[in-house]
């Protein structure tokens, strides 16, 4: 009786299905047609040009407008500050986890920007940086409800400048005195930090390997010390962790892979990679994933050589490949980036949505989830009232798990109810200032 009683209330307090109807429905890997999409319990659970409609269930029309799956986003800094652990040239042992932000107003313009998973970084001061957060743009939810559930666990490396950087000179410090510099300061001494780190993440491996094995054996050994910065390292080697690589240069990009090759271990994405296209061969043979920008040049003496055509061509050499936005602002139109694949290097309209969708699934190991819009995966899904690759599209409907988290029409009526709040806020401000000056200390400034 009770277990009927707990169905019961299950059933009522479960969210009611909804069924997205009359759209141009973007698949991304089935094709495109004109239909619905069935989405029960944060799940699609049918897709097609007719559907069985659930009762009770939540109707969404669509009618003239484009659905396709939530953007990803492989590369963003937004809901952390000071990213960059930039005391030390392995930072491994520190997380972007640990410092979200779920308020950060850059999670709500993304959202109503369409992209409903980004993968935050830390920065690129470091060869070998922080552990890296994949996260739902689910804007109102505390820290906990913005992670992904399940995400594989990621770490950033970075190379050229940015790393090598923090050990060039520039004079003397403010103040007068030396300038303490920090190794490497030289694209020599990156690849040297990167190699002597796994060398010793090897000998660690080795030592807890050991260990295990003795104590399976029924001794008594002393355990290794734990160390979490060879802790990550040693998760790369096994496979536990994805490596997101910061690069430019086509030199330095097989710097790594024959350093990765070396030690056993794969480069899941090149982030940034605008020379690529040099060496998408190599890219493809290694297996790593390449994550860049549709048309940045020339922001830094590494990006000269930077071309439009950077991930058409990666696309058409058989490399996996996003497009990404390292930018709170750029992240809120990555659709109309996709775009520019099509003018720059003639992808098709399903290879330019790929960039921003499946392939940055696939290159955070998260394909069986989400990227696309197919029966049993995540419903993360956005309502356009033109097509996604146009530069008229505005987003209209965003739902991530199944739920409504943006719409356009509420954002816009909400407007005026904030800022109704804000002048009321700012006169009771007005109001209150006298009486906190009168009660202020003689000769004190108020608090």
């Amino acid at each position: 009786m009770k277990f009927l009683l707990f169905l019961t209330a299950a059933a009522l307090t479960a969210a009611p299905p909804i069924v997205i109807q009359n759209a141009t429905v973007l698949t991304v890997t089935k094709g495109s047609f004109k239909g619905s999409v069935v989405i029960q319990d944060g799940k699609i659970k049918e897709v097609g040009e007719k559907v069985m409609i659930p009762p009770g269930a939540q109707i969404i029309d669509a009618s003239g407008q484009y659905l396709m799956p939530g953007i990803i986003d492989a590369h963003s800094h937004i809901a952390a500050d000071s990213i960059n652990e930039g005391s030390v040239s392995v930072s491994s042992m520190v997380g972007i986890e640990d410092v979200l932000d779920p308020e950060a107003i850059s999670i709500y313009r993304a959202l109503a920007g369409g992209v409903t998973t980004v993968n935050v970084l830390h920065g690129s001061a470091n060869a070998i940086g922080g552990k890296c957060q994949v996260i739902k743009t689910r804007w109102g939810k505390d820290r906990e409800g913005i992670l992904f559930e399940g995400a594989k666990p990621g770490i950033k490396f970075a190379l050229g400048e940015n790393p090598k950087r923090q050990g060039m000179s520039s004079g003397t410090r403010a103040g007068g005195g030396q300038q303490y510099l920090r190794y490497p300061g030289t694209r020599m001494g990156v690849e040297d930090v990167i190699r002597q780190a796994f060398n010793d993440a090897k000998i660690y491996q080795a030592e807890w390997k050991s260990f295990n094995e003795r104590k399976g054996r029924g001794e008594n050994p002393i355990p290794p010390k734990r160390d979490l910065k060879l802790d990550a390292l040693v998760e790369v080697l096994e496979g536990k962790r994805l490596v997101h690589a910061h690069c430019y240069r086509a030199d330095e990009i097989l710097m790594l892979l024959r350093v990765a090759d070396e030690f056993g271990f794969k480069i899941k994405t090149l982030q940034h990679v605008l020379e690529g296209y040099k060496v998408a061969k190599e890219i493809k043979e290694h297996g790593a994933g390449a994550s860049t920008f549709s048309d940045w040049w020339a922001y830094k003496v590494e990006a000269f050589d930077a071309i439009p055509y950077n991930a058409a061509i990666m696309v058409k050499k058989g490399v996996l490949v996003s497009l990404n936005s390292d930018s709170g602002e750029l992240m809120r139109r990555l659709n109309t980036e996709a775009g520019k694949t099509m003018k720059y290097g003639g992808l098709t309209e399903t290879e330019a949505l790929s960039l921003i969708t499946i392939n940055p699934a696939k290159q955070l190991d998260l394909d069986n989830r989400i990227g696309s819009i197919e029966p049993g995966k995540d419903a993360d899904l956005v309502i356009y009232d033109k097509h996604p690759l146009s530069s008229f599209a505005k987003v209209q409907k965003v739902l991530i798990d199944g739920s409504v988290y943006f719409e356009r029409d509420r954002d816009i009526t909400d407007r005026q109810l904030r800022e109704q709040r804000k002048k009321q806020l700012l006169e009771k401000e007005k109001q209150n200032q006298p009486q906190q000056k009168k009660n202020a200390a003689p000769g004190r400034r108020p608090a």
